[in-house]
């Protein structure tokens, strides 16, 4: 069992690209040092990266946000620069919820990045389902969501559901 942060979509598609805002922006100093902090304590971290082909557009998640991003192999699809600690594992996912965490062996698991509304609460309750004797928590302050207020209102969901908010 291990301690394991979870990069969730740190991508530049959600930073400074088609879909950035500046709440994203903010939080990479945050991010970059929670994740130095992590693997110093000898903690595992793992990304996640939202991956589409070139096809988004006429997937059930294209025809509701017809905003391309995070086509494989593209700028935007990449971990934001220095973010990325060589030799970590990136887990490609195709929708916002990754559905094989069920793979991982978990103890306590801090999830944190992009966007806190979406992709953070959708692994978070996953996770919450398939270990749920696990600690798992979101640190807020590595987390920005699509608006301010969706934000908050994906960490009062999470806390509702026994998910720790630091």
């Amino acid at each position: 069992m291990k301690n394991t942060l979870l990069v969730i979509d740190m991508q530049n598609d959600f930073i400074d690209g088609t879909l950035g805002t500046k709440e994203a922006q903010a939080i990479v100093p945050a991010v970059r040092a929670k994740i130095a902090e992590r693997l110093s304590q000898g903690w595992e971290v793992i990304y996640t990266r939202d991956t589409h082909g070139e096809d988004y557009l006429s997937t059930a998640e294209g025809k509701k946000l017809p905003v391309v991003h995070c086509i494989k192999d593209t700028h935007g699809w990449q971990i934001a620069d220095g973010l990325y600690v060589e030799g970590c594992k990136i887990i490609d996912k195709p929708t916002f919820g990754y559905l094989q965490w069920s793979n991982c062996e978990f103890q306590r698991i801090e999830l944190i990045g992009l966007c806190t509304d979406i992709c953070v609460v959708s692994n978070a309750l996953i996770l919450k389902a398939q270990f749920p004797d696990a600690a798992i928590s979101v640190d807020s302050a590595c987390c920005a969501g699509v608006s301010v207020e969706s934000h908050r209102a994906a960490l009062k969901t999470m806390q509702m559901c026994q998910i720790d908010i630091i």
